[in-house]
This record gives structure tokens, sequence and C-alpha cells, in this order.
């Protein structure tokens, strides 16, 4: 009865115009739920109780819009979990004939080499076929063994009823079968003596003994040559294989070394090629374009924590990680490899710090000038804006564009139009790498420029507007807008790449080895350790034979050579072709040949409706 004289009495109010008819309803609902409300008699009190229902209506509805919102946050997390753990994790995007095709303002130019591509793929023979996995035709195997191996020959045995026929005795020999066999030994090691003659005066002991002057080793009495050396380097640093299981590799020949023999070993590479890589370090930076990533790597506590160098900013970062490490009870830090990798010279520059902070790249990069591909990192931005535009920092496109990816499943339509404009993107990319670089600026000038132009309208546009801000999409389009300018950074320099996805490549040398050598043991072995990535890395990048490219740099060092400039990679190839691994370079043509003539028959499948 209560919340029916409560109904009756705000039906006054409604007519005299007081109180909106919805909060009345609201509020008889809520009476009528409750049944606990006491409704008072004073006209002023009444108001005052429909103003404070309102305004708990008001939060109550707030709070419903942040559940959803929480809610479909979550959703989205649940799927990105599903996808992470049973779907495919490739981004690659793929055009589906039976989606509404998408006016993106292409110019007659790119019309027409679409037009002229599937002419060309008609006139070839070939026939685009929707939805189907086509198969690399398959190459004839060449089975022959390399005719540069060393041969011997056996006699197979034959038993003497073959030698002998029954009926017509002895057979006769008329020629043999051969069959080759390829054979494998393990490594053969051998000591190599050397005698130094002495020579002394007769009956002269004042003079003294004279011997051949000794020459420089990696260790105590050159016990070990740069034969072992390299291969100790290249089986860490290179196929990452921890000193631990090289033990059983050399015990295979026969010659079981302590872990601190073969870490000695290590040391000792490290003093000679330091020059080198301080060279390479100063032939980096002054390239005009790099790229830069980093990853982590753990870093043992050391026992006694050094102290700080007045001068020396790094040490005192060392010294800061370090005793916050120790008051938390932490034993291990996690630091980070960094990695520079040159556009305009084939060579990689790795470097290693204690923490994830600027100190590395603003003390790496003092001096650089030009361009810097990186990510939205806020350490390379505050470089930027602390160079007084000596270095202009890019972002990459591929960054973006998998944000917007891993958000399509709550904008569906939305992503998949961003999806297509990337993809516009990167065909033209993929078209411009053949070309020089005044050439490929001209292209990004003319195809890609408008294209990010219709990008643009779209942020600007309603579409954009109706996506929530906190949803995962709304986070990628605000990482978008954010970076706007550095990510068409790379349409003023036909040099500049569009994405850094080389260097992240890169990252993979360090996550390998880091899952096999667990963790570095103290800061100077991170410091060795990025030298020999710095090496190993640019050889690997060069095509080369690490273990010849670094036994003849230890073999050139340690003999006194200062020519750091021949002992470049890049440098040092030209003048040992029989070190270079043609077949790397064979395959990545070959793969590269590959996905332009995929992108030449999507395009001319894509092109096909408006030809008809």
């Amino acid at each position: 009865m209560r919340a029916k004289h409560a109904c009756l009495f705000f039906s006054e109010f409604v007519k005299s115009g007081i109180a909106p008819f919805s909060t009345v309803v609201m509020f008889a609902l809520m009476s009528d739920a409750k049944n606990t409300i006491e409704i008072p008699n004073d006209l002023s009190a009444c108001q005052a109780l429909i103003e404070q229902l309102a305004g708990t209506l008001e939060e109550q509805a707030s709070t419903i819009v942040e559940l959803k919102q929480e809610k479909q946050e979550l959703e989205l997390t649940v799927t990105e979990l599903l996808q992470r753990a049973f779907r495919n994790r490739s981004e690659r995007y793929i055009h589906d004939p039976n989606q509404l095709t998408l006016d993106f303002h292409v110019s007659a130019d790119a019309s027409d080499a679409a037009a002229g591509l599937a002419v060309a793929v008609e006139e070839s023979g070939q026939t685009v076929k929707e939805h189907t996995r086509r198969r690399r035709p398959r190459q004839p195997r060449n089975e022959q063994l390399p005719e540069h191996l060393p041969r011997y020959e056996v006699e197979a045995e034959v038993s003497e009823d073959i030698k002998h026929c029954r009926q017509h005795g002895e057979r006769t020999l008329i020629g043999h079968d051969s069959v080759e066999t390829l054979e494998f030994e393990r490594p053969k090691l051998k000591v190599r003596v050397t005698k130094f003659p002495k020579y002394a005066c007769d009956g002269e002991p004042t003079c003294g003994v004279a011997s051949p002057e000794r020459p420089m080793g990696l260790v105590e009495g050159n016990r070990y040559d740069t034969s072992v050396a390299a291969e100790v380097l290249t089986a860490k640093y290179g196929y990452h294989l921890p000193i631990y299981r090289q033990q059983d590799y050399f015990a295979g020949s026969a010659w079981t070394p302590a872990r601190s023999t073969l870490l000695n070993i290590l040391v000792g590479c490290a003093f000679v090629i330091r020059p080198l890589v301080e060279y390479i370090q100063r032939i980096v930076l002054a390239s005009g374009i790099l790229g830069t990533d980093d990853t982590h790597v753990t870093l043992l506590l050391p026992a006694t924590i050094p102290k700080p160098q007045a001068n020396d900013p790094k040490s005192q970062r060392i010294y800061e990680v370090f005793s916050k490490a120790e008051r938390e009870g932490r034993r291990s830090v996690s630091a980070r490899m960094w990695a520079y990798r040159s556009v305009t010279v084939p060579l990689t520059l790795f470097d290693f710090t204690v923490s994830w902070h600027r100190d590395g790249p603003d003390l790496m990069l003092a001096s650089f000038e030009g361009k810097l591909m990186a990510d939205c990192y806020a350490g390379y931005q505050g470089i930027e804006l602390r160079s007084d535009g000596q270095i202009q920092r890019g972002a990459c496109v591929s960054h973006v564009r998998r944000k917007v990816f891993d958000a399509r499943e709550a904008y569906p339509l939305e992503s998949s139009i961003l999806l297509a404009k990337f993809q516009q993107l990167y065909d033209t990319e993929g078209r411009a790498k053949t070309l020089s670089p005044e050439e490929r600026l001209a292209l990004r000038q003319s195809e890609a420029v408008p294209v990010w132009s219709s990008l643009k309208e779209w942020l600007d546009g309603e579409a954009a507007a109706r996506v929530v801000p906190k949803s995962k999409f709304g986070q990628a389009l605000g990482y978008l807008r954010n970076h706007w300018d550095p990510l068409q950074l790379y349409l003023t320099d036909g040099l500049m790449p569009m994405d850094n996805n080389d260097v992240e490549q890169l990252m993979k040398q360090v996550a390998v080895g880091r899952k096999n050598w667990l963790f570095i043991g103290s800061v100077a072995a991170g410091e060795r350790t990025a030298d020999f990535l710095t090496l190993v890395s640019s050889a690997i990048r060069n095509d080369l034979d690490v273990w010849s490219y670094i036994k003849d740099v230890l073999d050139q060092l340690l003999a006194g050579s200062t020519d750091y400039e021949s002992l470049r990679p890049d440098i040092w190839r030209q003048s040992h072709p029989e070190a270079i691994r043609d077949y790397r370079v064979e395959e990545r043509r070959d793969r590269a040949d590959r996905k332009q003539l995929r992108r030449c028959l999507r395009l001319a499948q894509q092109a096909e409706p408006d030809n008809q």
C-alpha cells in the first residue's frame, strides 16, 4: 500500500511539472522492489529525495557502462589468449573476394599497374584460383655428392658362387657399378709442436742465448690455436651451444676441456677483437640511418656491488640497479641487449646495459646524426628531443599494423578497412625494394602518400569517432595518431625503411642463445657477449662462414694488424669468395621472388572484376 500511495503522490508531481515522469517511474519501481523507502510529507523533502535518487540512478548507469566496457575488454583478452594458444599466429592480410570492395581513391597509375599485372599473368599462361594453396613446382633433386670432396675406393666383397657359374665355370669380370656413399668423421684435434731454436756463443756465456720471438697467443703459453678459439666462439654465438655442452662436443674428439679453460679462451678473444668492434661501432654510427631494438637477458647479481665512478654514468647506473636488487632480495636483474643495424652499410652493432633505461641508447647515440628507426619507447623520443634536430626518429609501421590486427575481433569492419590500407602501403613497398633510392622515393610519393591521406581522412571521420577510446582498437587508433609524423618519415628518404622488422629479426639471435645459455654471469661477460654478437651477426648478415671469418680476424689481429677496414665482414668477403655461403644468397633471392610473385598474382586477382 505504501508503494501505491507513493506512485499516486508522485503522479501529482508529474502533473505539476516538478519531476519528470521517467524519474517517477524509476522511483516507483525501486519502491515496489524494495518497499522500504519512506515518503516524506514535505514538498521540499520530496524534491530532495527525488534529486538524490536521480543522482544514484545516474551513478548506476555510469557503472553499467564501465562494466560493459570492462566485460568487452575481458572478452577481447580471452579471445587474444585463445588465438595465441590455438590459432595461426600469422599476421598476413588475406584478400577475400566475397568482401565488398573499398574505394581507397587509388590513382589511375595504380589501377593501370594492376590491370597490367593481370594481362601479364594471363599472357604467361598462369591461372589464378581462389582459395587454393599453390604448391611450388618440385625441383629435380641433385643426388650427386660435391666433386671437391676427397674420395677413396673399396672393392665390394664377392662370394665364390658369384665368381663361378655351375654350368660354365669361372666368370669374366666385365666392369664395375660405382655407388658413392658420404661418410662423416668427427673433428680431429692435433697438437702442433713449434720448436724455437736457441743459439749461444761458444765460450762466451755473457752473450746469453738468442732465440726467435714468441708469437702472441690468446692465453698464456699460446696453448690454444685460433682455430680452437674460433670454434668455441662460433659454437656459442653462432650455433647457440653453451659452454657445458661444448665439453661433450670436444670430448667426442678425445679432448675434455674444463669449462674455465673454454671461458678463458673467450676472454682472450674479447681482448683481441675489442679494437675491431670499436671500429665497427664508429662505422655504424656514421652511416646516417639506423634501426634499433632491444631484448632482455638475465644478469646474475655479483657478490660485491662495484662502487660507481664519478665520471662514468654507466657505472652509476650499474650501482643503482644492483643496489636496488640487493635491497629487494633478488639474485638477478633483467638486463638489456641492444642492437643497432645500419641501413647503408651491412653491419650490425650490439650493446649491453644492466637495465631498460635511456642511458644505454643515450650514450651510444650521443654522436649519431641521421634517421633512427625504432619502436615508440619513450627513451627514443627523449633522445630525439635532446639531439637538437640531429636525430629524426621514425616509427615502425608494422607495430601499428600489429595493434590493429590484434584488435580486429571487436571492430571487424573498421579494422578490415585499416588493414586493407596497410596492405596497399606494403604492396607499394614490395615493388619499391628492387628500385634505386631515388626511384623508390618517387614511387612512395606517388602511391603511398595518397594512401596515408585517405587513412587520415578515415581517422578524422565519423567511423573512427564512434570507437570507444579505451577499447583495444581505440588504443591502436590512439597509437596511430600519436606517432603520425614518425610513421611517415620513410616517405622523405628512399633509403629509410618502412618498418623495423629487420632489426626485430636480430633479436632472435639473442633469444635463441638466451634459451640455451640461460643467463649472463657478470657485466663484463655481458659486454663481451655484445662484442661477439657484433662480429657473428655481421658475418651472418654478409652470408659468411662464421668460423673462417673469426679465425682469420684473430690471426691478423694477433699478428699486429691495424687495418680494421679490411677486416670488416662486408670488405673481407670480397677477398674471400670461398667463405661466402652461396646457398644462403640463393635461398634469400628465391624467397623474395616467390613473395613478389604471390603479390603480383593477388593484385591481378583483385583487378579482375574491374577488367570484366
